[in-house]
């Protein structure tokens, strides 16, 4: 059993002090390394003591990964299936957990060969919640490399193909989450969605995904990335079902800071009375932004948006006119700002989560996944060089703006935000939603494995333009298919004021109401 920190030797208390700047002799070194003693000792007694974690309520087996032949797009990490209380919401139906996040005795890789050999020893409380909705959880679905991807090439145990055509890219970085829905083995799952990682795989597959209202659902038991960025939602074969993950999911949860003084006591728990009420009166701003822009990141030679793709979301809303929607161009010209913010945010905040803060971080109140940090800790050390080149991207360029520009551009992006916020908000006093391309481009083929480094980064990275600003807003957004381009679908974004996730899914229902979009 752990009995607490053991006291460092005089050298690591110079190595320590040096760290920061400190001169120290070895006189001194001895001094400090004695006053250290308390704090040992509070090591010694928090070992002796019992955390508080989840309850696991439901019994499973760990399962298996999945034979190729049972797996051929490769959207399962692992089976798994855990029977719900057979009522509720849920009953009836199947549902795959994204592998981020924990399901207690399966393991859990986070696509990444840094987690490999982890086995979480709780339930996300989605997880819980779902099996109390009645579900049936079938395992968990493959994602990219630590999340860290739009693609589908970068998860460690292969790519995730799309099931329209297997050849091309199944989104991330839920990619599998989406992969499984589209293939038919389940009619829900879970992803996670901090730059689009839920609506990308959504539109590349053809179902529907919705990242809910920042806060609405509780983040407990996932793998976190920046916090205020940090999204789960559902993803579902048609909008009812998305509907029904979503109540499920929704509410508070004490453990989740995210949710501390966000969610509001009125929320809405049951978002099935979105469904079959048309959108005659609604009022769609179509965010021309979203439209036609070039390279996303500026002159780096990276695809813009597709024409194919901006016209099928354009026929798709000339149907909703004709149902009685009022559809009128808008402008925000903050669209493109809200992009450079999240990127600077995000890369900031991964590199002190993921790397620095072993997946879990300090100065927040809720429950620290401590088994994972553990885990983490060991295998960033040992296995660092295994992860994705999108991965390294990541945290190379969060690290060195954190250590060369001392945090100072994710503080300045932190502070702009509100501005940006207020930009949507004052669109959507005057229309119910904004709409826009979910990604520009239809799903693009997978590269090669040993395709040189810039042909594997640009495709992990390339389609967040319209997504990723509204994880920096935090307003709910879904996407629904509205059409085919060479046998691949196209995704319609639509996007909501705070906490009225509802009309987002009313809308999404008219879209889908408006015909077969395999056909359109």
């Amino acid at each position: 059993m752990p009995i607490g920190a053991n006291l460092p030797s005089v050298a690591r208390v110079r190595d320590l002090a040096n760290s920061f700047g400190i001169e120290m002799s070895e006189e001194d070194a001895v001094l400090y390394r004695g006053f250290m003693q308390g704090a040992i000792n509070s090591t010694r007694r928090v070992d002796a003591m019992t955390e508080d974690k989840p309850e696991v309520k439901y019994p499973r087996t760990p399962g298996q990964r999945p034979k190729p032949e049972d797996n051929p797009y490769n959207a399962w990490y692992w089976r798994s299936e855990i029977k719900g209380s057979g009522k509720g919401i849920l009953k009836g139906l199947k549902v795959g957990i994204k592998d981020a996040v924990c399901v207690a005795g399966v393991p859990m890789m986070n696509g990444s060969r840094l987690f490999e050999g982890y086995v979480p020893d709780i339930d996300a409380t989605i997880v819980t919640r779902i099996l109390d909705a009645g579900g049936t959880i079938l395992g968990k679905t493959n994602c990219e490399d630590m999340s860290f991807s739009g693609g589908s090439h970068t998860c460690a145990l292969g790519p995730v193909r799309n099931p329209h055509k297997p050849a091309h890219s199944a989104g991330g970085s839920s990619g599998g989450s989406g992969a499984a829905i589209a293939a038919g083995d389940c009619e829900l799952t879970t992803g996670g969605d901090q730059g689009g990682s839920i609506r990308i795989p959504a539109s590349h597959n053809g179902i529907v995904g919705h990242k809910p209202t920042y806060g609405l659902v509780p983040y407990t038991g996932a793998m976190m990335i920046e916090m205020t960025m940090d999204h789960v939602g559902p993803m579902a074969d048609n909008v009812e079902n998305c509907a029904r993950l979503l109540s499920a999911m929704a509410g508070p949860d004490p453990l989740d800071p995210r949710q501390r003084g966000v969610i509001p006591k009125n929320y809405v728990k049951d978002y099935t009375a979105a469904l079959g009420k048309g959108c005659k009166g609604i009022k769609i701003g179509v965010l021309e932004d979203g439209f036609g822009f070039p390279d996303p990141w500026g002159d780096t030679g990276l695809p813009g948006s597709e024409k194919v793709v901006d016209t099928k979301v354009r026929n798709a809303l000339a149907r909703l006119k004709k149902k009685g929607a009022s559809v009128t161009k808008v402008s925000n010209p903050r669209h493109q700002d809200a992009f450079h913010l999240w990127s600077v945010i995000i890369l900031e905040g991964a590199a002190a989560f993921m790397l620095k803060g072993n997946g879990i971080g300090t100065n927040w109140a809720g429950f620290y996944n401590s088994q994972l940090l553990d885990n983490v800790a060991k295998s960033g050390k040992s296995r660092i060089n295994d992860i994705s080149v999108s991965a390294k991207l990541v945290l190379l360029a969060g690290e060195y703006l954190q250590n060369d520009y001392h945090g100072r551009y994710h503080a300045k992006a932190q502070n702009i935000r509100g501005q940006i916020n207020r930009s949507y908000d004052e669109l959507l006093d005057k229309y119910d939603v904004l709409v826009t391309p979910t990604v520009p481009m239809v799903a693009p083929l997978i590269p090669d494995n040993d395709a040189p480094v810039e042909e594997r980064v640009g495709p992990a990275l390339n389609m967040i333009h319209n997504t990723a600003c509204i994880n920096l807003t935090g307003h709910p957004a879904i996407s629904v298919p509205c059409g085919m381009s060479n046998g691949l679908p196209v995704g319609f974004q639509i996007i909501g004021k705070h906490f009225d996730d509802l009309t987002v899914l009313r809308v999404a229902d008219a879209v889908e109401n408006c015909g077969n979009w395999k056909n359109m």
